[in-house]
């Protein structure tokens, strides 16, 4: 079983449903098809919340290019490159308003 933990931010939209996927970076051990996740929000605080349990469906490779200037310059998800509009689409799946949101929370989390 693998805890994935979230921002605040997410918790309702996974609690909804409308979040249904997750972008991580490379690490040691990620979840696998047909495992159970556990999904949290402040995970290792005294404010940790389970959100719930559900089965990974698929693991796919990504990347995703945002230029200085917050714009969309490539999302390529399992080899394929989304069009402008499933870009969007793509974002506000993964619990953003656009993609202008996702690109704004990548360089504050993940800066060069």
């Amino acid at each position: 079983m693998v805890a994935y933990s979230f921002k605040k931010r997410f918790g309702p939209p996974i609690l909804a449903g409308t979040k249904a996927q997750t972008i991580r970076a490379d690490r040691k051990r990620h979840a696998r098809q047909g495992e159970e996740l556990q999904l949290y929000t402040g995970m290792r605080t005294r404010h940790c919340t389970l959100l719930g349990r559900p089965t990974c469906l698929s693991v796919m490779p990504m990347r995703l290019c945002f230029s200085e200037r917050s714009a969309t310059e490539l999302f390529e998800v399992g080899g394929e490159l989304l069009s402008p509009a499933r870009m969007e689409a793509f974002a506000r799946e993964d619990g953003f308003d656009s993609v202008e949101d996702m690109a704004r929370f990548w360089w504050a989390e993940h800066p060069p």
